[in-house]
């Protein structure tokens, strides 16, 4: 393994980039990148799959890592960071998931269909939407634009032979000088999928159904306004690394939007209403031997506006965005005994916590000379939170007999870039501040079951605030055909929330090892680092890939749990007029410094092979794109450290995707 390792070192350091055809950025490698997903950008012959999930997507991106709980729904985290850390947003509106197991992300509400663009911000270049520590994912709506005449009709299908899914997706839109208008259906269902071997991998079935729609109408040349809608429904979720299933997992997004140019002194002023309701339901009654069925329901409403003024002023472009929300999060248990004789128990898991967060960014991008910029970015906002039921604050008062019942925190974050380019070379360097308040579940969640560790947990309403400082550097290098980048991060994060035993506590579900209290450690360290090369010869030939690398440690030098091992990518192109050929691998070190303090086991190393091709026809105006794959091609049984409780990976899929867009 070593001698890979070494090879696949000097190999990347001699030929790639990563997945330079799917991630576009303003630089090969900075704090930002961009993820094209609407029809006519991400379905090209060089995208590895058109019709991925949009995990899949997000996977792609050397800053995201996604945590698996089974094949639906993957959490997002960006530097090594999960979602309490981040903020995730659609089109700029803050949307919370009403899971305590962390089954529905953000993400997981939104498809590929109606998507246009992911916008993925490192720690405090992610702050303009919300406090975050981590960094920031904002999923664009795909949308219409005024102008001349015209309509499009999609049509997408999809196999794959690993869980026998299939994938269903039609599209249209139409537009002329005042108005327009997308609509969007996207079917998806699974069976179990197999790991390597022909293993089978049970509960890992999904079916889930999305439709969106958005419109907008032209006022006058100065203004215009616009609606959006999402409908996304999932059922019969199945999660092999967690005691519990999802009989549903359903949202209802909207929001009204308009725009005006040219008011008072600034260019443009963009202003959003929306409100979202997500409802999720936990089942087991499809697992064997359940010692107790449970109900594990759960609720998130969330009503918000923001406003966003740009101005451009000689060397100078601001951006100023006002935006508040409010949020209800309430989450229940019942748990029924096998005796009938014996009384249900019933505990609010969320107790009905009421958040409601104001503030203001502001951000100048400052253009120096023709090769040097500057950009710096303030965030200040309010939170207040209050437990709205008395049922539920009663229960946290068995264990904190003072608590108020209300929690108000001020929130502070500010950042400095500065941007260097000139002739082949590039230079970020960057600093910033960042603060965030414990999310619900560390604040006040009560008796939570985490598999990954087996302990309940207890959430703890004396929480102080994360602080964060960090410091980023990221360097290019392009010489003809040759290309080079490298990123690194550094956060220094005070009063870093993680779980810790109480001996003292007795845990509620049977066969938990203990009970864990969320507490301040007094600092944690997270570093990153990519390397990501390429190189082009032979007119249609390209060599990419990449290699990173990352630590977590506590205060007292332990390892953080979920931080990723030495990880690898390499690949080989082929692109001529309307075909493209691709073969490439992926792969990871073992995972020496694993977290066995805080529950975690020690990952495997492994390197999987994938290869891909593509086709378009153009049948008159109308196309058609082709797209074959085989992944894992080896049929290689093994897990990473992103898959909760070591769930295996999926095995050898072979998939086929067909889309056809009528114009």
């Amino acid at each position: 393994m070593k001698k890979v390792l070494i090879t696949l070192w000097f190999f990347s350091l001699s030929i790639t980039t990563m997945h330079a055809q799917e991630i576009d950025t303003i630089l090969p490698v900075q704090l930002e990148e961009v993820i094209l997903i609407g029809k006519e950008k991400s379905q090209n012959k060089e995208n590895i799959k058109p019709l991925a999930t949009i995990d899949e997507y997000l996977e792609k991106s050397n800053k995201i890592t996604m945590i698996k709980r089974g094949n639906y729904a993957w959490e997002p985290a960006i530097n090594n960071m999960v979602s309490d850390r981040l903020s995730v947003t659609i089109d700029g509106m803050q949307i919370f998931g009403a899971c305590t197991d962390k089954m529905d992300p953000t993400t997981s509400y939104v498809d590929i269909s109606n998507l246009e663009e992911v916008n993925i911000l490192s720690g405090q270049q992610g702050s303009e939407n919300g406090a975050t520590i981590g960094g920031g994912i904002d999923m664009k709506m795909q949308k219409g634009q005024f102008g001349e005449q015209h309509w499009d009709i999609g049509l997408d299908s999809g196999f794959e032979s690993n869980g026998n899914a299939t994938i269903l997706s039609t599209e249209f839109s139409y537009n002329d000088s005042s108005w327009f208008a997308n609509a969007d259906v996207m079917y998806r269902k699974s069976g179990n999928y197999f790991a390597g071997g022909n293993k089978e991998v049970k509960f890992s079935q999904y079916e889930k159904f999305n439709v969106s729609a958005v419109t907008g109408y032209k006022i006058n040349d100065e203004s215009d306004i616009t609606a959006t809608v999402i409908f996304d429904k999932a059922t019969d979720i199945g999660y092999p690394a967690l005691t519990m299933d999802v009989s549903l997992a359903q949202a209802i997004i909207g929001s009204v939007g308009y725009n005006h140019k040219n008011v008072g002194i600034f260019d443009l002023i963009e202003t959003k209403l929306y409100a979202n309701t997500i409802t999720h339901v936990m089942d087991d009654t499809k697992r064997p031997d359940v010692p107790i069925h449970m109900d594990m329901p759960g609720w998130s409403d969330t009503y918000g506006f923001y406003a966003k003024a740009h101005k451009t002023h000689q060397k100078h472009h601001f951006l100023f965005n006002i935006n508040s929300y409010y949020n209800k999060s309430l989450a229940e248990m019942t748990m029924y005994p096998n005796d009938p004789n014996e009384n249900p128990m019933f505990m609010l898991t969320w107790p009905d916590v009421r958040t409601w967060y104001s503030g203001f960014y502001g951000e100048d991008n400052l253009t120096i000379s023709e090769v040097d910029k500057i950009k710096v970015t303030a965030r200040i906002g309010f939170q207040n939170e209050e437990v709205a039921s008395e049922f539920g604050l009663n229960s946290l008062r068995i264990f904190y007999p003072d608590m108020s019942s209300t929690q108000n925190r001020f929130l502070l974050s500010f950042s400095g870039q500065y941007e260097l380019k000139k002739n082949q070379y590039e230079l970020i360097v960057s600093t910033g501040y960042g603060e965030r308040a414990p999310s619900v579940s560390e604040g006040y969640g009560f008796y939570l079951f985490n598999s990954f560790d087996n302990f309940d947990y207890l959430g703890n309403p004396y929480l102080d605030k994360e602080k964060s400082i960090e410091l980023n550097v990221a360097g290019n290098y392009k010489l003809n055909n040759f290309k080079f980048g490298l990123e690194s991060s550094f956060f220094y994060i005070r009063d870093y929330i993680i779980g810790e035993i109480d001996p003292t506590l007795s845990p509620m579900t049977i066969g938990a090892n203990g009970v864990k209290v969320y507490r301040p450690l007094d600092y944690a360290t997270i570093w990153n680092s990519n390397i990501d090369v390429t190189y082009s010869f032979l007119n249609h030939f390209e060599l990419i890939g990449g290699i990173g690398y990352s630590l977590g440690k506590d205060y007292e030098n332990n390892n953080l749990p979920l931080i990723s091992p030495l990880n690898y990518r390499a690949s080989l192109q082929y692109s001529k007029a309307m075909f493209f050929a691709e073969i490439g691998l992926t792969g990871a070190s073992k995972q020496n410094n694993f977290a066995g303090d805080y529950g975690e086991d020690q990952s495997d190393a492994y390197t999987i092979f994938n290869a891909n091709t593509s086709y378009n026809f153009y049948l008159g105006k109308n196309k058609m794109i082709v797209k074959a794959g085989i992944e894992n091609i080896f049929d290689q049984f093994y897990s990473t450290y992103a898959d909760w409780n070591n769930i295996p990976r999926m095995g050898r899929n072979v998939f086929l995707n067909l889309s056809y867009l009528f114009d």
